[in-house]
């Protein structure tokens, strides 16, 4: 009969997320060049769409922290819009996405108060080593 060996294959989401072998371990998507000079940011279970957040997030994306907020402030009173570039099945056009060269936009504002929870913290973050906020993307 096959005997089954324990290898590097088993991992412990093999067990499911109720087994008492398996712990949450906090993961981000990137680790930065300097960690002194970097600060982080994460949410878990935040109750948002994937889509909107996916594209409000690459909006901001390069932006300093202070135009970031101003942005995502700015779409939550519907002055500025997030445009659409990947996920633009179904979406209707609008004026203010000619900004940003297209034609599909959005107002994701549960997306946004997520992402200025976010930003805030790591705010926070840098405020507690130190860094200054105005040079942070």
């Amino acid at each position: 009969s096959a005997r089954v060996s324990s290898g590097p294959w088993l991992s412990l989401s093999f067990f499911g997320p109720f087994c008492s072998r398996a712990r949450m371990v906090k993961v981000y998507s990137r680790k930065p060049q300097n960690a002194e000079k970097a600060v982080r940011s994460s949410g878990a279970n935040i109750r948002v769409h994937f889509k909107n957040t996916y594209e409000t997030a690459n909006a901001i994306r390069g932006m300093k922290l202070k135009q970031a907020r101003g942005y995502l402030k700015d779409v939550m009173a519907h002055k500025q819009a997030v445009p659409f570039f990947r996920f633009t099945g179904g979406l209707s056009r609008h004026a203010q996405a000619k900004r940003w060269g297209t034609n599909v936009c959005r107002w994701p504002v549960n997306s946004c108060k997520a992402l200025l929870t976010l930003i805030d913290n790591a705010l926070a973050n840098a405020k507690a080593k130190s860094l200054d906020e105005s040079k942070l993307t």
